[in-house]
């Protein structure tokens, strides 16, 4: 088993056999919070990550786990909240970089 902290994260990712009944890649949508989606992005892709584009959501900041609705580029404002990039790990498990520069209230 590993057990990852991400530096300043208040939260961890377990990895190894017997973790969990699901069946390797059955799990969608799991969300990793960045604070830069492009230093992100790139970082990945440099390590041999094969990634989507970045990607923002047409009708705001939510993100539906599939492709409809993307929009190719970080949010126009660069909203908190409302730009992604998503990968797959070697199980099939679906990941999301989100890309969150201010905290709401509660979150």
């Amino acid at each position: 088993m590993v057990h990852l902290t991400p530096p300043g994260s208040q939260c961890s990712i377990l990895f190894g056999t017997g973790v969990t009944t699901a069946a390797p890649g059955s799990v969608q949508g799991l969300h990793l919070a960045v604070s830069d989606i492009e230093a992100a992005h790139a970082e990945l892709v440099d390590r041999g990550i094969e990634m989507s584009e970045i990607f923002h959501d047409a009708g705001g900041v939510f993100h539906r786990g599939t492709e409809e609705g993307r929009v190719s580029g970080p949010h126009p404002e660069r909203a908190s909240y409302s730009s992604f990039a998503a990968f797959s790990d070697p199980d099939g498990n679906g990941w999301v970089l989100q890309e969150i520069t201010t905290r709401l209230p509660g979150r």
